[in-house]
């Protein structure tokens, strides 16, 4: 489902030129729940920004379904962002003077979705990630962190994603609400086949993917990986 092709990123600091993402090469099969480890500073979120098209590499490329992202011009990039990809960002990104059933429903008003239906699936949605019936309706910047992060997660489910690409998903979960979220994204891999990749420090998390790497000095390596 997608295949990673010696992905450089590069940036200049003064005279130092830094590569956060460096020669990286893996692919993904359509289903699988991964995780990319590492500590801070070690390009995970460049990685998954290159991986989403909110970046774009110095060198290589991604290949998804056979088509490079490469190779797309702008505007097929943001469709290929609004009808493929679920982002859960580490700072949440929700609107904050929109309520958090506003806010899940806003990616499905940008695809087309009537509004009646809409508000249905993210209703579904917020119960699918527990938050509680009376959030739904509390505007984003009234929620506490650990909401905001449930809308977050409901919100990258909108459009029924082929891949979920998710920055700390359980970063600002108590540990029961972080538990739920895990069985939440190994679900989607496992019964309707959305891939999945996480970046973490949490190696209990990165334990239960069926895949796990680790990122260390702009280089990617897959390490032995079992469910526990």
């Amino acid at each position: 489902m997608i295949e990673v092709k010696d992905l450089v990123r590069q940036f200049k600091s003064g005279d130092r030129t830094i590569k956060p993402v460096n020669g990286v090469s893996f692919e993904l099969e359509r289903g699988a729940f991964a995780s990319i480890v590492g500590k801070s500073g070690s390009g995970k979120s460049t990685l998954l920004s290159l991986l989403g098209a909110l970046d774009k590499p110095t060198s290589g490329d991604v290949v998804v379904d056979g088509v490079s992202l490469a190779s797309l011009p702008d505007a097929k990039l943001t469709a290929y962002r609004r009808r493929d990809i679920g982002f859960v960002f580490q700072q949440f990104n929700l609107v904050p003077n929109l309520s958090a059933l506003e806010n899940v429903m806003l990616p499905m008003e940008f695809a087309g979705l009537g509004r009646t239906a809409r508000r249905t699936r993210a209703q579904a949605l917020l119960e699918r990630v527990q938050l509680d019936p009376e959030k739904h309706v509390r505007k984003a910047n009234r929620l506490s962190g650990g909401e905001q992060q449930r809308v977050a997660i409901a919100r990258a489910l909108a459009n029924e994603p082929k891949l979920i690409l998710a920055d700390e998903p359980t970063g600002n979960l108590d540990e029961q609400t972080g538990e739920h979220i895990i069985g939440l994204l190994s679900s989607l891999a496992e019964e309707h086949g959305t891939t999945v990749l996480v970046v973490t420090h949490d190696q209990g998390l990165a334990r239960k993917t069926d895949r796990r790497f680790r990122l260390q000095r702009g280089t990617l390596n897959e390490e032995a990986a079992a469910r526990s």
